[in-house]
């Protein structure tokens, strides 16, 4: 039987100068003749700040004793290891940005549908913003650019025009080719509207109340997976211990590591961007994965790559 672990080596990246990767980005950022340039209207980053506000105000709201229950804390449980994990760090991340492993294409799908219920983008953009920040990641390019402060990288670039936006066309073919995957990009956000239902039904049914479920399943998730999420772009570049010259602010943060499913082994990842495993030294515990070895295991995962020990 042939091997599903294909050990091709990622060379850690080198840091370019910023000129250069100041022209790469602005070649990137050009449409092509004939191309739509994507709009970078001013006004939309007061449509993701009321989002933000609304969302973290309804978050607070959940925390309410009238809306406690246990059957509200697992279902916050389920669906945040449903998004963060399956979703955003299994499927944009490891499956869909770095191509680190292969599944049948109904089984990318679903987890490219787990991602898109995290509200962090659909496919499409959320993949072409993260091969971007590969490419360039901390110079000037790079919108969340760690060398502009914590809050910045964690968060505040998303308030501002990003555009780096220009360059998702070019850099996801691959996905936009696939109509579902287009369809998930312009209506990741109408996702969250069956999901309430559901969970407003099953709250009702079970007397841990409708409004409980929707609460702690929606906006306290959204905002858990959030910040959980983008400690991956602020802390991990900020703190931590660095092992391979990666050419950035790139680091392995354990405590990172635990809440995003291995996800804080960044330097690791930024060292050999393409390898399906993250936790590449002894004591590293990588939850991504080992349901990547479960899935390999079950015939369901092939095409596995991994860095070559040099």
């Amino acid at each position: 039987m042939v091997s599903s672990v294909i050990t091709t080596p990622s060379p850690p990246s080198r840091p370019a100068a910023p000129a250069v990767a100041l022209k790469k980005a602005a070649a990137l950022h050009q449409p092509r003749k004939g191309e739509a340039p994507v709009s970078l209207d001013l006004g939309k980053r007061w449509g993701t700040m009321g989002f933000m506000i609304a969302i973290h105000v309804l978050a607070i709201v959940a925390l309410l004793p009238g809306f406690w229950s246990w059957q509200a804390v697992a279902t916050l449980l389920v669906l945040y290891w449903v998004t963060a994990c399956l979703g955003v760090t299994i499927g944009y991340h490891r499956l869909l940005s770095h191509r680190s492993f292969r599944v049948p294409h109904w089984l990318e799908r679903f987890f490219a549908t787990c991602g898109a219920l995290s509200c962090q983008h659909g496919p499409i953009d959320w993949v072409g913003l993260h091969r971007h920040h590969h490419k360039f990641s901390d110079t000037d390019a790079d919108h969340h650019n760690s060398h502009r402060g914590f809050w910045w990288s964690h968060m505040g670039w998303m308030f501002e025009p990003i555009p780096a936006m220009q360059a998702v066309p070019r850099m996801t073919g691959d996905l936009a080719s696939d109509p579902y995957y287009r369809w998930l990009n312009n209506n990741f956000l109408l996702l969250q509207l069956p999901l309430a239902g559901l969970l407003f039904w099953i709250g009702t049914v079970t007397g841990a109340g409708g409004w409980a479920l929707v609460l702690w399943g929606i906006p306290l998730r959204l905002v858990l997976v959030y910040h959980i999420t983008w400690l991956v772009n602020s802390a991990t570049h900020c703190w931590g211990e660095v092992v391979y010259e990666s050419g950035d602010a790139s680091r392995n943060n354990k405590w990172v590591a635990a809440l995003t499913f291995g996800e804080g082994w960044h330097n690791n990842h930024h060292a050999f961007p393409h390898s399906a495993r993250h936790g590449l030294q002894p004591g590293q515990i990588d939850l991504t994965w080992q349901h990547i070895r479960l899935m390999r295991a079950l015939g369901l995962a092939t095409k596995i790559r991994l860095p070559v020990a040099s």
